[in-house]
C-alpha cells in the first residue's frame, strides 16, 4: 500500500532551518522546566507511598482531600483512575511500616462512613531506592545509545552511526522539552516523570532507530545506484521513496497511543502522551536530522578533498614551471 507516488520533496534543502527550529524548542523546553520544575517526579523516583483503593460506591475527590487534609496529609495527590470508584493516592511522607497508609485508610472512614472500601495496593519508595532508579534510568537510555551506535557502526559507514544517534539524542530532548512545555500550559495533564514515562523514552528510542534504519538503508541502495548524483539529490530521492512506509508505519501507531492517552486513564496518561510525542519527532528526526547531518557531513568532506586535489594540483604545476 502506497499513499504517496512519485514525490520528489526537497526535504533536505532547508534543513539548516529546521536545526535553528529543535534548537529554539529543546531551549524553551529545558528553560521552562529547569524554571518551573513542570514534570515532577513519581513515586518511583522520589520516594513516598502510594495507595490505590477501590471503593463500593463512587466518591467525590473534593471529599477526600477533605479527609486528607483532616488527617494530616495537606496537599496529597489524589486522582481516579478511570472510575469514579477507582482512586490512587499519593504522598511524599515516609514511615516505618505501613503507619501512613493506616492513616490514609483512617482518614477516609472517618470522613466517608459510608462507602467501604478496598486497598488493591500499596507500595512504598525510600529516597535511597528513588536514587538509585533515577541513576539506573539515565544508564538505560545512556547504553541503549551506546549499544544503538555500535549496531549502526557495523551495519552503515561510521557517520551514519553518528548521525543515527544524534537524531536520537535530539528526540529524548525534544520529547523532554515537549512534555514540560505542555505539562505547565496544560497542568491538567498531570504528567509526571516516573517508570511508565521512561519506559516511552526507551520505547521512541527503539523506534526512532527503526525508523532511521529504514531511511538509511534506502539511501546505501541509492548511493550505489547513482554514484554521478549529489549525495542531497540522493538523499532526497531515497526519503521521496520511503515516504508513504514511514507515514503509514508512524501514523497507525500514533493512532494506537492517541487511543490510549483518550481512553487510557491517568495511569498511562505519561506514556502514551510522551510516546505519541516521540513518534512525531522520532518521524522528524530521521529525515531532517539525522539524514542531514550525513547530507552536510558528505558535502563538507566532498569540499576539503576538492580542496586538498586543488592544492596538489597547483604545487605540480609550480615544480613543472619551476
Amino acid at each position: 500500500m502506497r499513499i504517496f507516488h512519485n514525490t520528489n520533496y526537497d526535504f533536505l534543502g532547508k534543513r539548516k532551518r529546521l536545526y535553528a527550529l529543535s534548537a529554539i524548542i529543546i531551549v524553551v523546553g529545558f528553560i521552562v522546566l529547569f524554571a518551573t520544575k513542570s514534570i515532577p517526579l513519581g513515586i518511583d523516583f522520589s520516594g513516598g507511598t502510594e495507595l490505590q483503593i477501590k471503593f463500593t460506591e463512587n466518591v467525590n475527590v473534593g471529599d477526600l482531600r477533605e479527609a486528607m487534609d483532616n488527617a494530616g496529609f495537606a496537599g496529597m495527590e489524589i486522582k481516579t483512575m478511570g472510575t469514579e470508584r477507582d482512586v490512587l493516592f499519593r504522598t511524599p511522607l515516609q514511615e516505618e511500616g505501613q503507619i501512613v497508609s493506616d492513616k490514609i485508610q483512617q482518614g477516609i472512614r472517618e470522613k466517608i462512613p459510608g462507602n467501604s472500601f478496598e486497598v488493591l495496593r500499596i507500595d512504598k519508595v525510600g529516597p535511597k531506592i528513588g536514587a538509585e532508579l533515577r541513576q539506573n534510568a539515565l544508564f538505560a537510555v545512556i547504553f541503549s545509545l551506546i549499544a544503538i551506535l555500535i549496531y549502526m557502526a557495523f551495519r552503515f559507514q561510521f557517520v551514519f552511526a553518528v548521525a543515527a544517534v544524534i537524531a536520537l539524542f535530539h528526540d529524548v530532548l525534544i520529547t523532554i522539552a515537549c512534555v514540560a512545555i505542555f505539562n505547565y500550559i496544560f497542568p491538567g495533564l498531570r504528567l509526571e516523570f516516573g517508570q511508565t514515562m521512561l519506559a516511552a523514552f526507551l520505547t521512541l528510542v527503539g523506534f526512532s532507530s527503526n525508523d532511521t534504519v529504514i531511511v538509511f538503508d534506502r539511501i546505501r541502495e541509492n548511493i550505489k545506484l547513482f554514484k554521478n548524483e549529489k549525495i542531497l539529490d540522493v538523499m532526497n530521492k531515497s526519503i521521496n521513496s520511503t515516504l508513504s512506509r514511514t507515514i503509514i508505519t508512524s501514523g497507525t501507531v500514533f493512532l494506537t497511543v492517541l487511543i490510549l492517552f483518550i481512553f487510557g486513564g491517568e495511569v498511562n496518561r505519561s506514556f502514551a502522551f510522551t510516546f505519541g510525542v516521540g513518534i512525531i519527532t522520532g518521524t522528524y528526526s530521521s529525515i531532517f536530522i539525522a539524514s542531514a547531518i550525513v547530507v552536510d557531513w558528505r558535502e563538507k568532506h566532498a569540499l576539503i578533498n576538492e580542496k586538498s586535489r586543488a592544492r596538489i594540483n597547483t604545487s605540480k604545476i609550480k615544480k613543472a614551471n619551476a
